[in-house]
C-alpha cells in the first residue's frame, strides 16, 4: 500500500513538474503532448532558439527595472524603443518572449491593470515588473 501512495505522488510531482516546464524561446509553457526531454514548444521556437537579440532584450529588461523604484514596472515598448529607436515595432514580440523567459525563471513578473498574470496566455498590454 506504502509503495502505491508513494508512486502516486511521485507520479504527481513529476506531472506537476513537467506542467510547469516552459519554452526555452519563446518562454510559454511546454503543451502536454511535449515528452519530459523538450526544450522547445514548437518547430518554430526550435529554429529561432535563443540569439544576441534575445538576450539583449533579457539584459536591457534588467537595466531598465534596475534604474526604477522597486515598485514601478516597465512596457515592452520601452524596452524595444531603447534598443532600436527608430525601428522598435519588431521588437515588441521579442520583448515580451525575453519576459516570458524572465518569469519563467522567477525573475520578473507580467501583470496587467496591476495584477500578476499568466504569461503563456497573457493578451494585450503587459507591463514588467520586479517580483513581490
Amino acid at each position: 500500500m506504502g509503495r502505491a501512495i508513494r508512486s502516486a505522488a511521485d507520479a504527481a510531482a513529476s506531472e506537476a513538474a513537467h506542467a510547469e516546464r516552459t519554452c526555452a524561446s519563446c518562454g510559454r509553457r511546454m503543451p502536454s503532448s511535449a515528452g519530459p526531454e523538450a526544450k522547445w514548444c514548437s518547430a518554430s521556437c526550435r529554429k529561432h532558439g535563443i540569439d544576441d537579440v534575445d538576450r539583449a532584450l533579457e539584459q536591457r529588461i534588467d537595466e531598465l527595472l534596475a534604474a526604477r523604484a522597486r515598485t514601478s514596472s516597465i512596457c515592452p515598448s520601452e524596452v524595444a524603443r531603447s534598443l532600436d529607436p527608430d525601428d522598435w515595432r519588431g521588437l515588441m514580440e521579442p520583448a515580451r518572449r525575453a519576459a516570458r523567459r524572465m518569469t519563467a525563471r522567477g525573475e520578473v513578473e507580467i501583470t496587467q491593470q496591476g495584477s500578476v498574470v499568466d504569461p503563456s496566455t497573457a493578451k494585450g498590454p503587459i507591463r514588467i515588473r520586479r517580483p513581490r
